[in-house]
């Protein structure tokens, strides 16, 4: 009774959907259960922080709530009532239920349905080699990071900057269209450092004066969806007063003399009579960066979430173009390192067996496609059966009024492997448990670094939870699919995978642990031009031919030089309220929201108002109030708060739909209309009205 518990320190990546894909050291006890996480001080971008929701890690993780067998529905579809049956029987129903709507509507009447609870590769990706084998419809990614990473790409060439460790010998650390003390603290760390070692500014460029807000020495607060008329007015000023570096843009850009131009008329007065920032706050940003050569713009995914957001990112990403940032140490831009890693994932999604003319089906329509929608469908047949991985689209998916009836179909089987009971799965027919990051092996990437590692294995699961890889392999062999990869171990599978892209082999990026891909200087600082077939920065955006995705929307209309695109969800008399559904601190999408420390932390659901418009609609602070637009109408609590211009809400998300007055959440509200050039949902762009809520 006397013994101490063994403690080892582990290594890992924690493996949620957020940029910094943090270092973990982790305490592993008697080689069975998990105690403190830390960040790790052995990788430099991490440098020992991590944030505090995986800080605690071990109560989601050893939480008592964990789904622990599999279940076949018994009650009405969200009724929670299910009893459990053994892993035979379920995967047997799952393949038997596949096949015969393969059978009675054809293969793309099944689609597998995943995104990013996580980022490890062959726990979020292999289900693609399921779809492709079996050519079930296909599933086209568009929740989250397209509008951004296009933005950044068509000016650039390609998703790569600065090494964003350089934060930390910059001047002025410019943050942009994310909220980092919420979202990916380790921004803040190498911003903080520069500001502790060199007296550097931090600037915060955002739609509502949040956490981060709060630690910056200059604040620009807009209006949601100005970004571009913003950054229009900043480059007016750079090219008026003399502050934009002729020799760089002569070198390094297409177009000068036709932007220069062009922002004549784009006057401090226009862009702030948009955007709502003073024109002496827009003169003053601008004499800030033009003066700064070490300037460091950390642009974020907030521009992904509004229908102008491409144009937005591609207009702020143009300031340090302007002044020739790029040049110096702790100078430029970043967003992302996709271009990095270049993983051949061939094995994994099984690329040898895809077929093109296989449909494919827009994740953030998965309402409309629920529902019957023929163009969402793409005029072809309905979706009948579905296997759900990594994600909860009854709570995080746009149109939630449509998403939920569409769940709610009889003639819908959906099977759902998930760690607890989340809203989508208790809409399900049959519920399978399923690992955490430390109980099975996975490959991991850092989007907001240069870093890629192997995760071991680290305890083994509870009770009969099993990895997303295993649950292929099952299904697989029922569905009596053939492919290499479904007869891989993870390992293998990650081995494999490695190799292919040039890597080297497992074993040795795990003797690495977190193995740095960032380029030389030059390359990151793009000062051998940049990746476009000119070698140009490119101010002249072709939206019409994008590096990659699958274009849609009004291509057409999009402005080919930096501009404001009125394109957002404009307030008008019936909904004078424009809403964004900003990411919440201890929430991760929905992850955390079962872990007691987050539910603490986040309260209720809630929504930010400014108090004179409080005023005028005799709203209180603490008041029941309901929202409402074409879409349909959620209710919650309100906030007083006056760090937002008028007109504007912010309801930090994403709280469960139960945590709503009524049961119906934030996602009521947002559209999933196509957002140009390549898709997405603009969750922070929505027009709304405001009332006290019923008695």
């Amino acid at each position: 009774m006397n013994q101490h518990a063994k403690v080892d320190i582990r290594h890992s990546t924690c493996p949620h959907d957020c940029p910094s894909a943090c270092a973990l050291d982790i305490e592993v006890i008697d080689g069975r259960s998990i105690g403190r996480v830390r960040g790790s001080k052995i990788q430099t971008y991490t440098a020992g922080v991590v944030c505090a929701k995986v800080a605690r890690y071990a109560e989601r993780i050893h939480h008592p709530e964990r789904l622990l067998h599999p279940m076949r529905r018994t009650g009405p579809k969200g009724s929670g009532q299910f009893v459990r049956i053994s892993w035979d029987e379920a995967l047997d129903e799952i393949a038997a239920r596949f096949d015969a709507a393969e059978r009675e509507f054809g293969a793309e009447s099944v689609w597998p349905y995943y995104y990013a609870g996580t980022m490890g590769i062959v726990m979020r990706d292999g289900i693609n080699r399921l779809a492709n084998v079996k050519k079930y419809s296909r599933f086209y990614q568009t929740i989250c990071a397209n509008v951004a990473r296009i933005g950044f790409a068509i000016g650039t060439g390609k998703i790569a900057g600065v090494d964003p460790r350089e934060m930390g010998v910059s001047d002025l650390v410019v943050i942009w269209g994310t909220n980092p003390v919420n979202t990916q603290v380790n921004v803040m760390t190498h911003a903080s450092r520069a500001r502790k070692e060199r007296g550097a500014k931090i600037a915060a460029v955002d739609v509502y004066n949040n956490d981060t807000m709060k630690q910056a020495d200059i604040k620009i607060l807009l209006r949601p969806g100005t970004d571009g008329a913003f950054a229009c007015g900043v480059m007016h000023v750079l090219f008026r007063e003399g502050l934009a570096d002729r020799a760089y843009m002569a070198k390094y850009t297409d177009c000068p003399d036709e932007l220069e131009a062009h922002l004549k008329t784009r006057t401090p007065e226009w862009a702030s009579a948009i955007s709502g920032v003073p024109v002496a706050e827009i003169e003053a940003f601008a004499r800030a960066v033009g003066t700064t050569q070490r300037t460091f713009f950390r642009l974020g995914y907030g521009f992904t979430r509004s229908r102008n957001g491409a144009t937005q990112m591609h207009a702020a990403l143009c300031i340090p173009a302007v002044t020739g940032a790029w040049q110096h140490e702790g100078g430029g831009a970043f967003f992302n390192n996709y271009a990095l890693w270049r993983f051949n994932e061939s094995i994994i999604e099984g690329h040898d067996a895809l077929d093109r003319n296989t449909r494919w089906l827009d994740q953030s329509k998965i309402g409309r496609i629920l529902t019957g929608d023929a163009e969402a469908l793409h005029g072809r047949g309905p979706v009948k059966a579905m296997l759900i991985q990594n994600t909860n689209p009854v709570t995080v998916a746009p149109e939630q009024d449509l998403v939920r009836r569409g769940f709610a179909r009889e003639d819908l089987f959906v099977a759902v492997h998930e760690q607890f009971m989340t809203e989508t799965a208790a809409m399900a027919d049959i519920v399978l448990p399923a690992t955490m990051f430390m109980e099975h092996d996975d490959l991991y990437y850092g989007g907001g670094h240069q870093h890629i590692s192997v995760g071991a294995k680290l305890i083994d699961p509870p009770g009969e939870c099993r990895s997303n890889h295993e649950v292929l392999q099952g299904l697989g062999r029922r569905l009596e699919v053939s492919h290499p990869g479904f007869e891989m171990t993870p390992r293998e599978l990650i081995d494999a995978t490695l190799k292919l892209s040039g890597h080297g082999d497992i074993a040795t990026l795990e003797a690495d642990l977190w193995r740095d891909l960032q380029p030389d200087f030059r390359t990151s600082h793009y000062l051998d031009g940049f990746a476009h077939a000119d070698k140009k920065f490119h101010f002249k955006a072709d939206w019409a031919h994008p590096p990659f995705g699958v274009t849609m929307g009004d291509i057409d209309k999009m402005p080919g030089l930096p501009d404001h695109w009125a394109v957002i969800e404009a307030a008008d008399t019936a909904h004078p309220f424009r809403l964004a559904t900003s990411p919440s601190r201890s929430f991760l999408n929905t992850t955390f929201n079962e872990t007691p420390s987050s539910q603490q932390r986040e309260g209720q659901a809630s929504v930010m108002i400014h108090p004179l418009d409080a005023a005028s609609l005799d709203i209180a602070d603490g008041d029941a109030v309901t929202l409402g637009n074409t879409r349909g109408e959620t209710s919650l609590v309100a906030r007083l708060f006056d760090g937002v211009h008028r007109g504007v809400l912010i309801a930090e998300s994403v709280h469960p739909n139960r945590d709503h007055i009524g049961g119906k959440g934030i996602n009521t509200l947002t559209g999933a209309e196509a957002v140009a050039p390549i898709g997405g949902a603009a969750f922070h762009d929505n027009k709304v009205w405001i009332r006290k809520a019923a008695p």
